[in-house]
């Protein structure tokens, strides 16, 4: 048992003596006091770990919360990606996170909706320096089933519900 114990944190402290874990996210804040008042949140953190240039994992849990007139909606989700990054050059990297979602959202006065979301979103990162780049993903590839915004289907979206900007700093 001392040896599996003993091989296991040596692993962890190999692989942490490299590790480059990078957090992050977006936030985003909405108000429309037009014919119809709404007001939409929503936060999303992030946290990953990049195995290399090429290849990190990550993921992201996202709260979102919606008041249109007196109606009020909450949603929760996280979302575990695996990212590739197939350019990079000093200032500049593009990549494509591969994954899925699960959510769940509740109406008032309405049962609770499970949802979820299979796809890939494009993005770009702008290194600022060594440890701090903005982070911007636009559009999404897959299908989706009352995922957090409630629609269904397959396809491509480049609207801009599916528009984020964020940042990632590197340990």
């Amino acid at each position: 048992m001392k040896k599996i114990v003993m091989f296991l944190f040596v692993m962890m402290v190999a692989l942490s003596a490299k590790a480059q874990v990078y957090v992050g996210g977006t936030l985003g804040v909405w108000h429309d006091d037009g014919d119809v008042e709404s007001t939409s949140f929503i936060i999303s953190p992030e946290i990953g770990y990049n195995f290399n240039e090429k290849w990190a994992v990550g993921g992201n849990i996202g709260f979102a919360y919606n008041k249109l007139d007196d109606a009020k909606s909450t949603a929760f989700a996280i979302a575990p990606y695996a990212r590739y990054s197939y350019y990079e050059n000093k200032i500049v990297r593009l990549f494509v996170d591969a994954g899925f979602g699960i959510s769940t959202s509740k109406q008032e006065d309405h049962d609770a909706l499970t949802g979820f979301e299979v796809g890939v979103k494009p993005g770009i990162a702008i290194k600022l320096n060594n440890k701090l780049s903005l982070v911007a993903k636009c559009g999404f590839l897959g299908y989706r089933e009352d995922y957090l915004t409630l629609e269904n289907g397959a396809g491509l979206a480049l609207t801009s519900e599916d528009l984020s900007f964020g940042f990632h700093f590197e340990f």
